[in-house]
């Protein structure tokens, strides 16, 4: 749900006329979203991301996409949920508008 609407803001040029992928593979990753013009991938995570093992992978995948130049910014879901606008501030800010 959060990633669904979080994708109603991003899709088809809606943020500031960028360009953003839903599901993009960059090697062996998924990222929930990806923005090649800001290399720049977007992650929004449920409950399972603060367990050991998922927070280990997600720090490796993180470093690949950093060797990569790629950033990543991380959301949990109630952030998307409760607090889109501040959410898309942070985002602004992150591709520098």
């Amino acid at each position: 749900m959060a990633e669904q609407l979080l994708w109603a803001k991003l899709r088809a040029g809606n943020f500031h006329k960028l360009k953003f992928f839903r599901q993009y593979g960059i090697g062996g990753y998924i990222a929930d979203f990806y923005c090649p013009v800001k290399k720049l991938v977007i992650e929004v995570d449920g409950g399972q991301h603060y367990d050991k093992e998922t927070r280990e992978y997600d720090d490796e995948r993180e470093k690949y996409m950093k060797a990569l130049g790629v950033r990543t910014i991380r959301f949990n879901n109630h952030e998307v949920l409760t607090k889109m606008e501040a959410v898309l501030e942070v985002l602004e800010r992150m591709v520098g508008i």
